[in-house]
């Protein structure tokens, strides 16, 4: 929390672990094949809550416990790495409104995106949002970039191995994750996390966030 704070405001999603402002992240079984923080599977490359209008700037993460595991990893890829690997075609494609995220099972109230793009602002220096699992797009010159994007992606990609008191926090305007599958055991010895989320302008989720308040509608 201290750590986030030198960033921007700590903000979290009541939909999302019940508006926790320091969630739990842990194997949970019934939820072992989800694409969630819950799960167990290979989690696919995401910017955090990408259907979210108010999405987080920064996501931290500190490690409590790692995983049994020595291969479980969180991956990470940015896009200003990924970038020279796509054509001026691909970049263009991706800056246009041609794509479409779907919210996870837990925001239940809220409906698929308005059609965004995957890379937005100075096409030298863009920003990232996409989720690999719940992001489609809306024709095949889309879908053909969209895959390329995710070619370049896990070209780059690096892997962290927390252990335990590591801290990383990640720019969700840049960097997508995910992590590598594993097998829980549920014995109160799996990987346990600790995450954030950091916003850097909190007057843009004013009128989500009732009361003034920490926690986004």
């Amino acid at each position: 929390m201290l750590v986030g704070l030198q960033l921007g405001e700590i903000v979290a999603y009541r939909n999302e672990k019940r508006g926790a402002l320091v969630q739990n992240v842990v194997p949970v079984r019934m939820l072992e094949n989800s694409q969630s923080n819950g799960g167990s599977v290979s989690l696919q490359f995401h910017t955090e809550n990408a259907f979210h209008p108010n999405r987080p700037d920064y996501v931290g993460l500190l490690c409590l416990r790692p995983a049994h595991q020595e291969e479980v990893g969180t991956y990470v890829a940015s896009i200003r790495q990924a970038l020279p690997l796509l054509s001026d075609k691909d970049r263009a494609i991706l800056c246009e409104n041609r794509f479409i995220t779907s919210p996870p099972p837990s925001f239940r109230s809220e409906q698929k995106t308005e059609p965004h793009p995957l890379l937005s602002g100075d096409i030298d220096d863009p920003d990232i949002r996409v989720d690999f699992h719940a992001t489609a797009a809306l024709d095949d010159t889309g879908a053909e970039a969209m895959s390329r994007l995710g070619e370049a992606l896990a070209a780059v990609r690096s892997a962290l191995h927390l252990r335990h008191g590591d801290m990383v926090f990640l720019d969700n305007r840049l960097v997508v994750h995910g992590r590598s599958a594993f097998t829980p055991r549920y014995d109160g010895t799996d990987r346990w996390l600790h995450r954030v989320f950091v916003h850097l302008d909190n007057r843009r989720s004013r009128a989500r966030r009732p009361g003034g308040g920490a926690v986004l509608m």
